[in-house]
């Protein structure tokens, strides 16, 4: 294969074309060679776009930036909001809240990592028990949000 086929197939790729490196001589003009062919031809230009930005933002109707589904404020009970010490919150703001207050008291069981031993305040919004798995966490919580439409 000639060198232009070879720069026709692999479109200028200087990784592909670029011969494997030797001792010889050769290898190095050969390399140099193949620079100068790529830095000869021309490279097409992108053409930038321009947009009206005026006609594009009156034509849309502006949506305010409201949170949906779990990063959604919702009502939640009195056991979890006074643990929390709101009257409502997200879903993702109740769990990193419990799991703060989980390292912070330092509550997860060493031995087994996945296991939260609870103190007072987590057997008030799990259900009275002892010992909580992670998974269980999401569970136990949804109880404690109040269901809107």
């Amino acid at each position: 294969m000639s060198s232009s086929n070879v720069f026709r197939v692999f479109r200028g790729c200087r990784a592909l074309m670029a011969p494997a490196r030797s001792s010889s001589s050769t290898a190095g003009a050969a390399v140099s060679a193949s620079k100068a062919a790529t830095a000869a031809e021309p490279k097409p230009k992108a053409k930038p776009k321009a947009k009206p930005k005026a006609a594009a933002d009156s034509t849309k109707p502006k949506i305010p930036n409201r949170s949906l589904g779990i990063m959604k404020p919702t009502p939640i009970s009195p056991a979890l909001g006074s643990f929390l010490g709101a009257s409502e919150s997200s879903r993702a703001e109740a769990v990193k809240q419990i799991w703060a207050h989980i390292k912070l008291h330092n509550l997860q069981n060493p031995a087994n990592k996945r296991e939260i031993h609870c103190d007072d305040k987590l057997k008030a919004i799990f259900e009275g028990k002892e010992k909580v798995g992670f998974l269980e966490i999401g569970k136990l919580l949804s109880r404690h949000f109040v269901k809107t439409e």
